[in-house]
């Protein structure tokens, strides 16, 4: 039974460990980050009580759903939100289970395929509520077509401690290590060391599996080299990968 690392959060990881059970694998939970909301957030605040400045409110992760739904939900706001659009169907889910119907999903599932889906955005404001610390393809585009983007961080991004029983399965060897996001690249690497390891060399030579080309390219530019990439940017297609390396 090949053993799979899990590095995404702790709280994230279960239904990804369940999935993988049932395809006949073996997962290790191995949280290399943890997800904060940010305390006090002023600046969310504001936005939110001006929703009807925005033409849209793009979400790019379930993180940034889970800290705004809560916080409107301890406002009591009920004023007309924007369009809505997602960055992926897992993002759309969580939405659509708060009542939230989406105007936008793209069929690839990176911020720079939802530019398109917006339509005109020459002169609009458009709502980013994202990671501390995120890439800025999407508000630059949004920039260059005559938008107005206004990211707001309402989450951090923070290295987590793994679980012992998650490191004593990496110093002794896994088959495949996952991959979801650049944050549980560069923390993933930071912790093998920090642990003695050296994670160009682990101990047996385990592939990466990446759940898209925005984390495979993090992963090469930190010298990883055995890496495999999810057709669909999901944990779904993580797995789906993964099975596929069984019969090829």
């Amino acid at each position: 039974m090949k053993r799979i690392l899990i590095t995404r959060p702790r709280a994230q990881a279960d239904d990804f460990a369940g999935k993988l059970r049932a395809a006949g694998f073996e997962p290790i939970f191995f949280p290399v980050i943890e997800i904060r909301p940010i305390e006090n957030n002023v600046a969310l605040e504001r936005a939110l009580a001006k929703l009807e400045r925005y033409d849209w409110i793009v979400f790019t992760s379930v993180n940034a759903v889970e800290v705004v739904s809560d916080i409107v939900a301890r406002s009591g706001a009920t004023k007309q939100s924007p369009k809505v659009a997602a960055i992926g169907p897992k993002t759309a889910e969580a939405l659509r289970r708060r009542g939230i119907t989406l105007d936008f999903v793209p069929d690839e599932y990176v911020a720079e395929a939802i530019l398109p889906g917006l339509g005109d955005v020459r002169g609009k404001w458009v709502l980013l509520p994202r990671a501390e610390i995120a890439r800025k393809a999407l508000p630059e585009a949004i920039k260059e077509a005559g938008g107005i983007p206004h990211e707001v961080a309402v989450y951090q991004t923070l290295p987590a401690q793994p679980e012992p029983e998650g490191l004593a399965a990496l110093q002794s060897g896994v088959d495949i290590v996952t991959l979801t996001s650049p944050s549980t690249v560069q923390n993933f690497m930071a912790i093998a060391r920090q642990s003695g390891l050296d994670p160009l060399r682990l101990p047996g030579n385990p592939l990466f599996a990446c759940i898209g080309p925005i984390t495979e390219q993090a992963a090469r530019e930190d010298g990883l080299v055995d890496l495999v990439v999810a057709r669909e940017y999901t944990t779904e297609g993580l797995i789906e990968v993964i099975r596929n390396l069984e019969v090829s």
